[in-house]
């Protein structure tokens, strides 16, 4: 299934440093560990012995001190192009970590005494006592401490994940498009990839120019007036988005305005984020064909006119259409004295064609991790900007450190995570104004050429005016329980025998699998999908006309990998070609599935905590 939102944004920080954990083990932490501290102490016995006041005698890598001139000390680290945090009150922090050496260490001595030591040796016995328990014990901790066999544990684990590089992943409203080498480039840069969050603004130009760019581009993107980069994910853009319309409302002396409609088929972020926010979440009813249902909204908007605070809206809809009556819809919202928020998970169909702005909304969150190429579904860091109408501008999220708006800062750093925003800058500025457009015609486009060809062979859920989908189309599999019993689960695993990551399953609704080829993949790609999905069909046709067995089949075993075709047993009724080489193309490249078929209901209802128990801690403690 895909990881989305939060999990996205930390996914890739939480493997790299797991990872380096992996390489360092126990014993290298340590020694890391007490590097850092012995290079502290050295720092802090140098100051000491300068008469400087330290704030504080417990310290593991960061002190904090207070000096009579700061001015002399602020131009001795311009000097030495150090950057010292000024607490203000000639008081300052520095904190020395595994990257820190002697030199630095000296220099650092030689900026706030006025002069250079002679010697680096602690001259106290403030040691933190080492710890004593055990800890990363785990083999995998433990064994890779070159890098070369490192390089060989991380290719082990690559090669048992189906990633973009063995075929597309088709994954409806996560838009998993290509994220070309020369957008990823930038991001290893040293300019970009070690600028501090908090740099002196003076040593940041470039970075905020190319913010700034940014910005203005998405803002023109969205035809709206103003844009915050703050937000590190979707669902907190959502937050940030909604913050900015409860400002706005209370800026009004309408603070009781806290009703948030939201359709059925809303994204599950935004009925959590409304709550977050502080309002009250309104159902509206969707119609049989998906689409908002418009006489219940405006009941909705009539009943509760006086509190109305909000709709959140996705367009495209979340069902994979483009809703004919959404100018209307937000009409009826705005006579009532709300605001709309539309969901930007879908902009990838709007990208030159429309915008928010033009349809009618007031805020829209951006999923840069989705329309605009950063890597999504736990390859990277998320970002969901939002963008704003004019009169929404003054409420966006506030500086983390000096904050002085309105409303608060949503992330720890005024550019989230800023360190990836090169990549988007890349995709924008190489496309071009008519490159975004033929980009989102041309997700239209393949999404309505699959869905053309699988409904000779699957019902297709929704559809539009004339037919016809947006950028994402729902398969409905619900039917195949009852005629083969054969789930949505059996296709999804299936697909793994055909090289194919799973599309989104059972989500809008239930039993279906909701497919989005995005503009990246060819027209030879999405027809191998199409075939593997066609040659799956065929398969639960064999079972429904009793060709195949109903408990003993390919889906129902699915997947198969070599470590089973190869066995010398082989229980089942059906052939091992067809269970591991149910396609040509599996012939000449063929992903094997790592594990066999697991048990989700039971793992999902049997959790299993391995964290030790509370009464432990605290008897340790």
């Amino acid at each position: 299934k895909a990881t989305s939102n939060i999990c996205t944004a930390q996914v890739l920080p939480a493997i790299v440093s797991s990872m380096y954990a992996v390489y360092h083990g126990p014993a290298g932490l340590r020694a890391t560990a007490q590097r850092i501290h012995t290079l502290t102490r050295s720092l802090a016995s140098a100051l000491r012995s300068a008469d400087i006041t330290l704030e504080s005698d417990a310290y593991f890598d960061t002190i904090s001190f207070s000096i009579s001139d700061p001015a002399a000390v602020s131009a001795r680290a311009a000097e030495h192009r150090i950057n010292l945090r000024d607490l203000g009150s000639g008081r300052f922090a520095v904190a020395l970590d595994e990257t820190a050496g002697a030199q630095d260490v000296i220099d650092l001595i030689t900026v706030i005494t006025g002069s250079t030591p002679a010697d680096l040796s602690p001259t106290d016995d403030t040691a933190l006592a080492p710890r004593t328990s055990d800890y990363l014990t785990h083999p995998v901790f433990n064994t890779y401490h070159t890098e070369h066999e490192l390089l060989r544990y991380i290719k082990r684990l690559e090669a048992r994940d189906l990633s973009l590089t063995t075929s597309m992943i088709p994954l409806g409203s996560c838009t998993m498009k290509l994220n070309a080498a020369a957008e990823m480039l930038p991001i290893t840069w040293a300019n970009f990839a070690n600028l501090h969050p908090f740099a002196p603004a003076d040593q940041a130009a470039g970075y905020t120019e190319l913010a700034k760019q940014l910005g203005d581009w998405l803002a023109e993107i969205t035809g709206f007036a103003a844009v915050s980069l703050q937000p590190n994910a979707g669902s907190q853009g959502e937050y940030a988005g909604l913050l900015a319309i409860r400002g706005y409302h209370e800026s009004r002396d309408e603070a009781r305005r806290d009703v948030c409609l939201i359709p059925t088929s809303a994204h599950g972020t935004n009925p959590a984020s409304a709550i977050i926010a502080g309002m009250k979440v309104v159902a509206v009813a969707c119609d049989a064909q998906g689409n908002i249902d418009v006489a219940d909204l405006r009941a909705k908007a009539e009943q509760h006119a006086d509190n109305l605070s909000a709709l959140m809206i996705t367009y495209p809809s979340t069902h994979g259409v483009f809703e004919t009556a959404v100018k209307e819809i937000c009409d009826i919202v705005h006579t009532h004295g709300g605001q709309v928020y539309m969901d930007g998970a879908n902009l990838n169909a709007q990208l030159g064609l429309t915008s928010p702005g033009h349809i009618g909304a007031d805020v829209c969150h951006l999923n840069l991790h989705k329309t605009f190429c950063i890597p999504h579904g736990g390859g990277g860091p998320g970002m969901g900007p939002i963008a704003v109408a004019q009169h929404l501008a003054p409420f966006l999220p506030g500086d983390p450190v000096n904050n002085t708006d309105p409303i608060g800062p949503v992330s720890a750093a005024p550019l989230g995570s800023a360190s990836i925003l090169p990549i988007s800058w890349m995709f924008i500025r190489m496309m071009g104004p008519e490159g975004l457009k033929r980009a989102g015609q041309v997700a239209i486009l393949n999404a309505n050429y699959m869905s053309n060809r699988l409904a000779e062979h699957f019902d297709i859920l929704y559809t539009g005016q004339g037919g016809r989908v947006a950028h994402e189309f729902i398969v409905d599999c619900r039917a195949f329980k009852d005629s083969a019993y054969v789930t949505v689960d059996d296709i999804a695993k299936r697909l793994m025998d055909y090289g194919f990551h799973a599309p989104t399953m059972s989500w809008p609704v239930a039993g279906t699998l909701m497919i989005e080829p995005t503009e990246s993949e060819s027209r030879a790609e999405l027809d191998r999908l199409v075939d593997a999905l066609v040659a799956i069909r065929k398969e639960i046709a064999a079972i429904e006309s009793a060709d195949a067995d109903r408990e003993d089949n390919p889906l129902k075993n699915a997947p198969h990998p070599a470590h089973v075709v190869t066995a010398d047993a082989w229980p089942h009724t059906y052939s091992r070609q067809l269970a591991a080489y149910p396609a040509p193309w599996t012939r000449d490249h063929k992903f094997w599935p790592p594990v066999a078929r697991i048990d989700n209901p039971y793992g999902d209802r049997h959790l299993v905590c391995t964290c030790p128990p509370v009464e432990s801690v605290a008897s340790a403690s």
